[in-house]
């Protein structure tokens, strides 16, 4: 469920949609229904109730917001999961402010006194942010994290277009951390110590994007730059970096993540 500063009545006789408020008014709520077994063999778990779910928190990349989780949201609240959609300002602060000032206070209150595993699953920044985060131990079992098209090693944009203002407003001070080698974020940032899987694109829509970034890559991250050391899984898909998390097959392999640790590379079965 997105975090948001809104609420209405419900009309009578008619189910609540329950939100996620910020400032520790939180509420989750768990939908039942069958797994995603059913369509993707092997890829959630069975269906659980509203405390028995474990937790999956989303975050969003830069410069977008919980909306453009939405639909994976929906998907893995449809696997059985309790889902926090976290916003926080991409573009106005550095990846250690973000975390300090933003992400850590609210888990915290969200999620202190939880008792089942918390997953994460992050497009693009958030991916870099939950490194940040782990950087000191949660409160909280920490479960699985898909990172899906990640700057793991950082950008070969930054480092090309981070000299231009206009780089510097569309991105923030968060987008000249992206540089890559030693002295860029990513470098600086500990691997959790935790199942990662990592899904990249491999689809590149930007003609001028296409000669920045060497070798295979989504538009924004190349494929050998989102590899991180020690993760469980490592997953191409023919998509680009934005639109990659609405990408339906793409929240199925998510799914069977978090359920077994594997992404599923199992042959689709022929309709008889």
């Amino acid at each position: 469920m997105r975090m948001n500063n809104s609420s209405t009545k419900p009309a009578a006789g008619k189910r609540r949609r329950r939100t996620v408020r910020p400032r520790g008014r939180a509420r989750f709520s768990a939908v039942l229904t069958l797994a995603v077994a059913t369509l993707l063999p092997g890829a959630a778990p069975p269906p659980r109730s509203a405390d028995e779910s474990d937790i999956v928190v989303l975050l969003h990349g830069l410069a977008r917001g919980p909306a453009s989780l939405a639909g994976l949201e929906r998907a893995l609240t449809r696997a059985g999961y309790r889902v926090l959609n976290v916003p926080y300002p991409s573009r106005r602060k550095t990846i250690e402010r973000l975390v300090a000032e933003d992400l850590a206070p609210l888990l915290k209150n969200e999620l202190a006194h939880e008792t089942r595993p918390v997953h994460f699953v992050t497009h693009s920044l958030g991916g870099l942010l939950v490194r940040e985060y782990l950087r000191t131990p949660p409160p909280f079992a920490l479960g699985r994290i898909v990172m899906l098209a990640p700057p793991s090693q950082g950008s070969e944009l930054a480092d090309k277009l981070g000299g231009f203002a206009l780089y510097h407003w569309i991105n923030g001070p968060t987008g000249a951390q992206l540089t890559t080698g030693q002295d860029g974020a990513p470098a600086r940032l500990p691997v959790p110590d935790c199942e990662i899987g990592i899904i990249v694109g491999t689809r590149n829509v930007n003609p001028l994007y296409a000669r920045l970034i060497p070798g295979p890559n989504d538009g924004k991250v190349s494929v050998e730059r989102a590899k991180l050391d020690g993760m469980a899984d490592f997953l191409e898909v023919p998509h680009s970096h934005t639109w990659l998390m609405c990408r339906r097959s793409v929240q199925a392999q998510v799914v069977a993540f978090l359920a077994s640790g594997r992404f599923n590379r199992e042959e689709p079965k022929p309709k008889t």
